[in-house]
Order: structure tokens, then sequence, then C-alpha cells
């Protein structure tokens, strides 16, 4: 006979909700990814799982002073919304475009919050993905399925940013603090700051708060390039003045904003000597005269890393004024009142603020199985960069380095929403990419050539990724703008594709 008080402990098991498409992440990706759906493929059910208590995944995470945009919003904005503000927008902005997006496309009702995944599973038998999860204010496991997983869930680890690891650092009296987990109740007033790193979470920290605190100092290994210039689009505003639809000024600014992108990307392999002093130019005009531009004078070419933009030169205006300053040199080791340089010098500071990148996420970190076999990503190899071998029925949004995010999120959705209806018509459950008979003796590559990007959060997890091929369908090529004219051109029934 079996124990009562066992039985009252037992729960009744929960029922599993089954979905035609599953997105994980309600971030720019997976919000871009249910308006398409919505308003593509009318019948799918569909829902959104969201660890986070709102919508916006970065900019709903991130805190630090001054957040904003690296790249301008009206190629980071959706293609179907009009953005209407100055090009670079805040974290605030942002969220409000986005909860406009929702509102406007009735959205909400297919996000779920605090919804943390911990497994997915896919059954060829029962062509399906099984998507276990944790409702993480009440600590319930959630089952759901799904014919298709599209995970819009980002690529890096959102838990804490990337730190390295210096000697010394356990002896230092001050606080030490990475961006991504900004306390809010970090007091400046006062305080001496060092800000190390040289990337666009630098750019942005340090101006804002320069004036908050007694001095900051931007302390970096090597310098990155910048671009200052005036946050306004002269274009749209005059368009505006002159009554046209937003819509066609989203439009057409978008359109030239792509093509400057374009050239400046072609200039950077085909010109990246003159393309590098025209930027070491624009910089050294908003410093003090005399100023020492080797803080300012990047040891590679232009775009093998992110360009981040400088609104109103803010960062410049801070050093000009004395409460920023600048210093290139190396970490010896930590001590109890600063940083100690490789040069002998020590810098003093109360407040360490490492703005040194994050670590590279793989699908989430999610622990996947095709058929009860664990997928190591690894030994795949990609479509495209967004679809992989061996893995049914899933799509992965991963954007651009060189142009917005955003720009993949819409061709990927017109993608995926085409082939779920293609799927429909030939009567097909199941779609996966496989290597044609010529691409067998294919040379495997990494995800990405280091030679032609290669910032450190992507050297340090490449073993991680999926591999590239040879081939242009086995490659993430990060080329806009050739992709936007080969994807709607995609033969669904090419040779890479299998379905059953």
């Amino acid at each position: 006979m079996a124990d009562t008080a066992t039985l009252k402990e037992r729960k009744p098991k929960a029922k599993t909700e089954h979905f035609d498409v599953l997105i994980v992440g309600a971030g720019i990706s997976g919000v871009g990814a249910a308006y398409h759906l919505k308003t593509q493929t009318p019948k799918k059910k569909f829902v959104v799982l969201e660890s986070y208590e709102s919508f916006g995944g970065t900019w709903w995470m991130h805190r630090y002073p001054g957040i904003r945009s690296d790249s301008d919003l009206y190629t980071f904005g959706y293609r179907h919304k009009p953005w209407v503000g100055a090009p670079i927008a805040s974290r605030d902005e942002i969220l409000k475009y986005m909860q406009e997006v929702i509102e406007e496309s009735d959205l909400a009702q297919h996000i779920r919050y605090r919804h943390r995944i911990v497994s997915a599973s896919w059954s060829t038998a029962k062509k399906r993905w099984t998507v276990k999860a944790e409702h993480l204010d009440t600590g319930e496991e959630l089952t759901f399925s799904a014919k298709f997983l599209w995970m819009c869930q980002g690529y890096y680890k959102h838990s804490a940013g990337y730190t390295p690891e210096w000697p010394g650092m356990d002896k230092f009296r001050g606080q030490i603090v990475h961006p991504q987990t900004w306390p809010e109740d970090l007091d400046l007033a006062g305080k001496k700051v060092i800000c190390i790193g040289s990337g666009a979470t630098a750019a942005t920290v340090v101006p804002a708060i320069a004036g908050k605190c007694e001095h900051v100092t931007l302390l970096q290994r090597s310098p990155t390039y910048f671009i200052p210039a005036r946050n306004e689009n002269v274009m749209a505003d005059e368009l505006r003045m002159l009554g046209v639809d937003e819509h066609w000024i989203h439009e057409i600014v978008r359109r030239k904003y792509l093509f400057e992108q374009a050239e400046f990307t072609r200039r950077s392999f085909e010109d990246a000597e003159a393309l590098r002093a025209e930027l070491l130019e624009g910089v050294k005009a908003c410093l003090p005269e005399g100023y020492d531009m080797t803080h300012f004078t990047p040891r590679y070419r232009p775009w093998q890393q992110r360009v981040a933009f400088v609104p109103e030169a803010d960062l410049f205006e801070g050093i000009k004024a004395g409460l920023a300053s600048v210093v290139t040199d190396e970490i010896e080791r930590f001590t109890e009142k600063g940083i100690l340089l490789k040069s002998g010098k020590e810098l003093e500071a109360d407040i360490v603020i490492t703005a040194t990148g994050f670590d590279l996420s793989v699908l989430g970190g999610i622990p996947f199985e095709v058929d009860g076999k664990p997928v190591n990503w690894s030994e795949t190899v990609t479509y495209r960069g967004m679809m992989f071998t061996g893995v049914p029925n899933l799509v992965w949004v991963f954007g651009y380095f060189r142009a917005s995010w955003t720009l993949r999120v819409d061709m990927l959705g017109d993608l995926v929403c085409r082939d779920r209806l293609h799927m429909d018509a030939k009567g097909a459950k199941q779609v996966k990419v496989a290597l044609r008979p010529q691409d067998h003796n294919m040379e495997l590559r990494p995800w990405i050539d280091g030679d032609n990007f290669n910032p450190g959060y992507l050297q340090r997890s490449l073993h991680l990724m999926p591999k590239a091929g040879a081939a242009k369908e086995w490659q993430h090529t990060q080329d806009y703008w050739r992709e936007k004219d080969e994807f709607p051109k995609i033969d669904l029934d090419a040779p890479e594709f299998r379905y059953s």
C-alpha cells in the first residue's frame, strides 16, 4: 500500500503544450521572428519563451550608464517599422520602439516571460522537438513540443561578462565592475575610475560617467577605430519637413545607410590605407591640438573589428575637458591602490570597470539531443550560418558584424516562413541540411575567417562553433549585400535540403 504522505507530495504530471513553432528569446531577433510568423503564416500556432521578465534581450539586460546602439536605427530597426528618432538610440528608446512593434502586431499574447529552457530533444519518429522549461517564478517544470525551433536567444552568455584574470585582483581594495552586471547602487561621486577596454562599450561608459566621478581613465591594450559625428540624419529631417510619409523616409534613409556601409566595407579591403587615414583624421579633429594620436591608432586594418560610432564626439569632449584621459599600455597586475602597468606606471583607482567583452554562447548553452544523442555543434557544418547538418527543423538567428543585426532577422524571417509554407505544400514534416556529393571532400574551416573579422569573444570560443565549408552554401559570409539578393532566390528543393 502506498504511503499517504508520498501520494500527497506527488504532483500531477504537467500536460505538454503543442505548437507549430517555438521561438527562443524575446529580444530583437525573437520579436522580429514573431512578427514574421504572425504576418506571413497567420495559421501557425507559435509561442515565444523568454527567461527575463520582459522583452528586449540585450536591451533589457544591460543597464550601464549611457547604453546606446552602435548601429543606426534605420538599419537596426525592423524593415516594416519606421524609425523616427536620431540614428543612434538609447536603451529606453529602443525598448519603446520594440514595445510599439509588440502592441501594433498583437504579439504579447504569444510571449511567455520567466521561462528558462532546460533542454531540447528532437524525435525523428514523432517529427517534433520536446522542450523542457522551468518557470522561474514558481520552479515548475513545463513541457512544450514544437514542429520547428527558431533560436533567437542571442550569441553571448548573459549571466556574466568576460573579465580576464589578472594577478593581484584579490588584493585590490576598490570595486571591480563589469558593465554587463552593472550595480544599480554604484556611487561614482568623487571616485577615481579606470575603465579597461577600447570598444563600443568603453566608448559609451567613459563619456557617460565623465563629470560624475572625480576622473575616469580609459585603459586600453590597443586602440580601436572610431567615427565621431553628429547624431542626426539631415536627409531624414529634410524629408520630414517636406511632409514625406515616414515609411518612405525609413526606406530611403535605410537604403542610403546601406549604400554607404557597403562602400565603407569595400574600401576596408580595397583601399584600406586611405580609409585608415580618413578615420584617424576624423578623430584627430576632435582632440586637443598636439594630442598623442598613438592612443587612437589601431594596429589592424579597418573592419577587422567593429568600428564604433561616437555621437556628438562625446568621448573626445570628455578628454578635451580634462574629465577623462586615455592610457595605452598592458596590465602587469592589480595592486591595493589600483593597477600596475608593464611600463612601471601605477594607476590609482577606487573603481575598475572591465569593459573587456563577453563570452560567446552557442545556441544559448542549451543541451540539445537528436534521437537521444547529444548534439556537439562543433561537429556540425553550418548552412549559411543558420542551419546545421544533422539537426532537423531548427534555425539559429546569427546576424552581421559589419551591418546591423536586424537586417538578417528580417531576411531569415522571410526564408523561414517561406520554408514553413513550402513544407506544408509538400506534406513534409522534417527538413534538414546535408552535404551534397560534391561537398564530401570539401575543406572544412572555422565558423568565420579570423583574418576577415577577429574580435576576442569570437576567437576565444571559435572551437565551440559549427564548422564552415569552402562552398558558399556552407558559410556565414557576413556579407549582407550579397545575401540580400541570394536569400530570396534560395531553391528550397536544392539537394542540400532533405525532406521527409
